[in-house]
């Protein structure tokens, strides 16, 4: 292993490359860890003056010709161009196969604009009309287990078993220690994995790369405030071809279904859906994204969001008051505890 200095918007951070062994696409995920760009995002630079570095996630790391003890430097993108590329986020080992949930085929020509319908507050869920069925907000609890009740509900039809979505995490952390080490996790790895089986603990990137994994179905995040796209894809092996999506708003994640009728009972509610385009399509190409896209711009038109960089957070280990996700980063930092809540 070999030490490698990251310059990133938020400081300086070394990480510890495999050269012969670790692809790009395993560099990315480890710059994804450090600094929560994501590989779709990322441009890298190195030496002095810095030259760009063409990335080629199947490559070995070798393939990027740093020299030994040449620092990194990594930039994002702006927002609008990552919106439009899809990068291949899972260098993950395969899982055992799972069989691929049969979804709706989001149609690739729109004859016409979506319908939106935006509800006031305690009138029911915000929907986007598609050529495939209504595209509907599904809420859930705002408990610090959203994601994984959003998964549950997605993929096994049952909120309830968010603590089995927890436990498919930690034992995917517990079976691969080489994959999610120290470094990747930010922490000790049975810290790691005695903290996201709590059901105070927040879940975010890891979390769905794993589950991306673990169901064989790229899970697609929309973030509220910007409309971005973070796409969370299983190994190409196993990839079903099919696509969940979640709405993220700075703090909480909620899921989507389709519904043939508004008024249709659960029971009849499309969760997975087969994805429009390829690994490496446009967005804009694919209905259903746009229609989820859609969906973030009513709740965002209704401030349904939260800026992470302004927020109040307390600490349910100590109580103390913190200010937005620095702060927060730097109270984890300082004293190891990592469970907080909105106030």
């Amino acid at each position: 292993m070999t030490p490698v200095r990251l310059r990133h918007p938020k400081g300086v951070t070394t990480i510890q490359v495999d050269f012969p062994v670790n692809t790009v696409l395993d560099l990315q995920q480890q710059i994804f860890a450090a600094t929560e760009i994501p590989p779709s995002q990322q441009d890298l630079k190195a030496g002095y003056p810095p030259r760009p570095l063409t990335l080629i996630p199947e490559l070995p790391v070798d393939s990027l010709g740093i020299q030994n003890g040449e620092p990194l430097v990594v930039t994002q993108r702006p927002t609008a161009a990552s919106s439009a590329t899809v990068a291949r986020q899972s260098p993950f080992p395969a899982p055992s196969p799972v069989a691929a949930m049969t979804g709706l085929t989001a149609s690739r020509v729109r004859e016409s604009p979506p319908m939106i319908a935006s509800s006031p507050p305690g009138k029911g869920p915000d929907y986007v009309l598609t050529s495939n069925g209504y595209l509907i907000h599904r809420i859930v609890p705002d408990d610090n287990s959203c994601l994984f009740s959003s998964v549950a509900l997605i993929f096994e039809q049952d909120i309830r078993k968010a603590q089995n979505i927890r436990q498919f995490v930690a034992d995917a952390i517990q079976k691969d220690p080489v994959k999610w080490n120290e470094a990747i996790l930010g922490r000790s790895r049975e810290e790691y994995i005695r903290t996201i089986l709590k059901p105070t603990a927040w879940g975010g990137a890891i979390e769905l790369s794993i589950l991306a994994q673990h169901y064989s179905t790229e899970i697609a995040s929309i973030d509220v405030e910007t409309g971005r796209v973070d796409h969370f894809t299983p190994p190409p092996e196993t990839d079903s071809g099919s696509r969940a999506i979640v709405i993220y708003s700075g703090i909480h994640y909620d899921a989507t279904s389709i519904a043939p009728m508004l008024d249709a009972p659960e029971d009849f509610h499309q969760t997975i859906m087969s994805r429009g385009t390829k690994p490496g399509g446009a967005d804009e190409d694919d209905e259903m994204l746009q229609a989820g896209k859609k969906l973030a711009d009513a709740l965002r038109a209704k401030k349904a969001f939260t800026n992470t960089a302004t927020f109040d957070l307390k600490c349910q280990r100590c109580g103390k008051g913190l200010k937005g996700e620095k702060e927060a980063r730097a109270h984890a930092s300082e004293t190891g505890h990592v469970e907080f809540g909105e106030y």
